[in-house]
């Protein structure tokens, strides 16, 4: 806890008598005020150091939440349903997550796969023989620009 100066003004009277006398502008005294201004300066660049970091935590969980139609032409084995998916906001890094959910297909989705990550975007596809697959898609991660 910070130990606070009460700094006091000389005061005389008016023959020149000390009625009350001042706190002295001593080094003590001048080093104890930049001590506190320091601490201060140090604490308020630690708390905004912590202020961007939970607002990237929030906006990391914050997400994107999507939803595609995959078609695929092809007769199973072979499947052409690659879909490239933009994001809404961009990432500074690739390090996000893709979480998907299958609402409808007309059948065998197989494995849903997610390729080619980039700080914009993805692609996405199934590996299944099903004609037509409508995928819903969660992002997180990756922290907004």
């Amino acid at each position: 806890m910070y130990d606070k100066t009460n700094w006091l003004d000389e005061v005389r009277d008016q023959d020149g008598n000390i009625l009350q006398k001042g706190t002295p502008l001593s080094a003590r005294n001048m080093n104890r005020m930049e001590d506190g201004i320091y601490e201060a300066n140090l604490l308020a660049t630690m708390l905004s150091q912590y202020n961007m970091q939970q607002k990237r935590a929030l906006a990391d969980l914050e997400g994107e939440i999507g939803q595609v139609n995959l078609t695929n032409s092809e007769v199973f084995p072979f499947n052409n349903s690659i879909k490239t998916i933009a994001l809404l906001k961009s990432r500074d890094t690739l390090d996000y997550r893709v979480t998907t959910e299958v609402i409808s297909a007309d059948g065998n989705v197989g494995e849903i796969k997610i390729t080619d990550k980039q700080l914009n975007g993805f692609k996405i596809s199934f590996t299944g023989s099903a004609k037509n697959v409508a995928i819903k898609y969660y992002i997180q991660g990756g922290m907004y620009q």
